[in-house]
């Protein structure tokens, strides 16, 4: 019996894939549990279109991702914030100040979320480091981050 998969399906396949099981299965359980349908004609033909329609949404995605990652590429975000004499800060710097920082400084013309910002764990010390900004899965670019410590 040929199905076309709803859903990824551990062992089957993901999503659009066009699977054969045996009919017991994909009756009994794949259908009725909304996992798989039917591989007619008609359904095959849905099946393209949707298809057509995800990759050029994935396309447009990802030449947008690419201009907003043009408009914060080489950017120098500075914060100044009170240390220690060793350099550690009391505080830290996250990735929702460096997002807020970017959003009223930079001049961007969308709200970047905090969420693309790649910080493994918040800046904790005085000095400069670089910050990734991911976009979307082929496009991220390298932004600098730098902490001073505050005067008096």
């Amino acid at each position: 019996m040929k199905l076309i998969l709803k859903e990824n399906v551990q062992n089957l396949g993901e999503a659009g894939d066009i699977i054969t099981v045996k009919p017991g299965y994909g009756r009994n359980y794949l259908v009725p549990h909304g996992l798989a349908y039917e591989a007619s004609e008609a359904n095959m033909k849905r099946l393209e279109e949707e298809q057509k329609l995800q990759s050029e949404k994935t396309r447009r995605d990802k030449l947008e991702a690419g201009r907003r990652a043009s408009q914060v590429s080489g950017q120098v975000v500075v914060f100044k914030a009170r240390a220690s004499d060793e350099g550690k800060l009391f505080g830290s710097v996250t990735a929702a100040d460096i997002a807020d920082r970017l959003n009223a400084d930079a001049g961007l013309d969308y709200e970047l979320d905090k969420k693309l910002v790649m910080l493994d764990e918040p800046i904790k010390a005085v000095g400069q480091c670089s910050v990734t900004i991911r976009f979307h899965n082929d496009v991220e670019t390298e932004i600098e981050v730098r902490v001073d410590p505050e005067e008096g």
